[in-house]
């Protein structure tokens, strides 16, 4: 019965220039119930939210299809301003705090309380003075509200600890007048064990006072320690809603994951191989990465010769950072060998130096010289590590121009990169040819150990396939040794020996690539198989 559940969204759908995130969805959460939103990343779970919160980036792109209900009746959100007008909160990730104003201007951000002066009665209510007694009252009200009694009201929050920050915002959403459901968004994320059980235990006692709560997040066990329900969400598709109490923690694992796998290399490229387990191309020990939102704390791992090598996991967990330290844009602590011998991460270029080349997640940023030719950007790195491309009159160096040319069209006939010609800008390309360009250049190196990141994203079908294959092709033929970093499981379980996955910056488990969806859904929530029993 729809007029059980507070909110209903309803068969949504919503596109992206073409691109289809979300396809018939279903969400229906009941009053005072915590019912948790869980998939993968990429699943819709963000942008489902974004729709029930009126967030611009929606309406700036089209809109969406479907239809909103609270309490039965259907609703038109087109603004956050008109979602909190609703009665609906969001608790964010990242925190929507201002650090030099104290916890009760924070919480009554907005919201002030004006108390009349002779001038505001003349001139009108922007001349009242603020009542900072009724506001401090209110802002204790909510913080005693939620059990947290040790927090001052009249503390500023600059210095405090993350936890306490969250709590202040959960706070801010309690005190808004009319509040029916709040949004928490992988709230605990950013805390300690410690206080994110304080977080499950201040839920509980929001839900008591009828208050519904959708609660995002990859941790798992935190869903079967406080949800009521759940909706689980799979590539953009509604697949199921149950409570909590029926359905375990190795069912919602395979649920989250387990899809039809399409081959996206030829078989006859993945022939088996022998990889000696003597013979390490790659090596970290105890290895840190200080990447703000993808750090990696203390990696132990050892990557064979020969082997393609994947990590997983979900965004934010490290995965990201392990390329970028070693490419040296971000310090590093810790171990890093090549083939034997320990890099030294604080010279720049040093990994390029021992053989090791680097496709970049962000090809725009780090990847490519927008502004310079086609060419330039195949040839540049080879140019100036191995001095290619290059021919000697007397003591200088000049461009080889008809060879570096002719490797150019040589890649650009490779890859299928769609351009006019080497001459062309890559700042003018389309996405997937700015991606081939990047892979271009790094094979340009002709690498012993090849690290690409997210190879495929923003890139149609049939180049994700060409890109594999590729990838596949030079490790069979040429025993290149590859390192792939992806957030698509499919692709990593399409072509990897083995697939390590992190999670909080550190290899949780190292799976084989024909291992269960459960096993790689449990992995992916930090979780171990036998807690899932």
């Amino acid at each position: 019965m729809d007029d059980q559940y507070l909110l209903s969204m309803k068969n949504i759908s919503k596109e992206y220039f073409g691109n289809r995130v979300l396809k018939g969805v279903n969400l229906n959460v009941k009053p005072g119930e915590i019912h948790a939103l869980v998939g993968e990343n990429g699943a819709g779970k963000s942008t489902l939210m974004n729709i029930l919160f009126g967030m611009p980036v929606i309406y700036s792109t089209g809109g969406f299809e479907g239809e909103i209900q609270i309490n039965g009746e259907s609703i038109s959100i087109d603004s956050p301003h008109t979602a909190m007008n609703c009665g609906i909160g969001m608790v964010h990730q990242e925190f929507m705090l201002i650090p030099e104003f104290n916890v009760t201007e924070n919480i009554k951000l907005g919201r002030e309380i004006g108390e009349p002066t002779a001038l505001s009665k003349i001139f009108g209510n922007l001349l009242e003075k603020m009542n900072w007694t009724q506001m401090s009252k209110e802002a204790r009200k909510a913080l005693d509200s939620i059990g947290m009694m040790n927090i001052d009201e009249y503390a500023k929050v600059a210095g405090m600890p993350i936890g306490y920050k969250q709590f202040i915002e959960i706070a801010r959403e309690i005190d808004k007048t009319g509040i029916k459901l709040l949004v928490f968004d992988e709230p605990t994320a950013v805390l300690t064990e410690g206080e994110a059980d304080r977080l499950l235990e201040i839920m509980r006692l929001i839900a008591e006072k009828g208050i519904a709560i959708i609660f995002i997040t990859h941790r798992l066990t935190e869903v079967m320690a406080v949800a009521d329900s759940m909706t689980i969400l799979r590539d953009g598709e509604f697949v199921v809603r149950k409570d909590v109490k029926d359905i375990t923690l190795a069912k919602i694992a395979e649920l989250m994951i387990g899809r039809q796998i399409d081959k996206l290399v030829d078989d006859s490229l993945l022939a088996s191989r022998n990889l000696s387990d003597d013979k390490i191309a790659l090596e970290f020990k105890d290895y840190h990465v200080d990447m703000p939102g993808e750090r990696v704390k203390g990696m132990n791992i050892k990557i064979r010769e020969g082997e393609i090598f994947g990590f997983g996991g979900l965004a934010g967990q490290g995965k990201i950072g392990i390329a970028n330290g070693i490419i040296g844009l971000f310090e590093t602590q810790g171990d890093v060998f090549a083939f034997g011998k320990r890099l030294d991460l604080s010279k720049l270029g040093e990994a390029l130096r021992n053989d090791i080349a680097f496709v970049s997640e962000d090809r725009r940023g780090v990847g490519l010289l927008l502004g310079e030719s086609v060419e330039r950007n195949i040839t540049f790195t080879a140019m100036q590590i191995k001095d290619q491309f290059l021919r000697r009159i007397g003591p200088m160096k000049i461009l080889d121009k008809a060879k570096a040319d002719q490797h150019t069209r040589e890649m650009i006939k490779l890859f299928d990169i769609r351009c006019t010609g080497p001459s062309q800008t890559a700042g003018s390309l389309s996405g997937g040819n700015q991606q081939k360009v990047c892979l271009a250049r790094a094979i340009t190196m002709d690498p012993k150990i090849l690290i690409v990141s997210e190879p495929t994203r923003g890139i149609d079908i049939g180049a994700k396939k060409l890109v594999l294959e590729y990838l596949t092709k030079i490790n069979r033929e040429q025993g290149t040794t590859i390192v792939m970093i992806s957030s698509e499981l499919v692709e990593l379980r399409s072509l990897c020996d083995r697939i390590a996955i992190v999670s909080e910056g550190k290899v949780f488990s190292v799976m084989k690539p024909d291992d269960s969806d459960a096993a790689f859904g449990l992995a992916m929530a930090g979780v171990r198989e036998e807690e899932a029993v």
